[in-house]
């Protein structure tokens, strides 16, 4: 649930940058880690349930996919994470700090031309 509750924060974002300009939305450009637990087709259907009768509706979600990387914390060596799983290919360890991977924000957003 919390993707959804993060959707309705970046369309509330969308809409008042429409209102503001009187326009509707082509496209919507989103930020997404591969570490999140959302998907992008999950975001899509709340997407597309959230944004009816607005003028969001119809709009194209684009989404910019980040990379997962951690720090170690026993060695500090930085690494891309395997499978989600967080082990040290530099001394084994497992305790990590997560620098990317975790994203979901909205970008930026497109207007039509009217």
């Amino acid at each position: 649930m919390r993707e959804l509750h993060a959707l309705q924060s970046i369309l509330a974002k969308v809409l008042a940058k429409a209102r503001e300009s009187n326009r509707r939305v082509r496209s919507i450009y989103v930020a997404l880690g591969e570490s999140t637990e959302v998907s992008p087709d999950a975001i899509e259907r709340h997407w597309n349930e959230l944004s009816k009768g607005t003028p969001a509706e119809r709009a194209q979600l684009h989404f910019r996919f980040i990379k997962a990387e951690v720090q170690c914390m026993a060695c500090f060596e930085k690494y891309f994470p395997e499978d989600g799983k967080i082990y040290c290919p530099y001394c084994g360890s497992y305790s990590a700090k997560v620098l990317a991977g975790e994203e979901f924000y909205l970008e930026s957003i497109e207007l039509d031309h009217e």
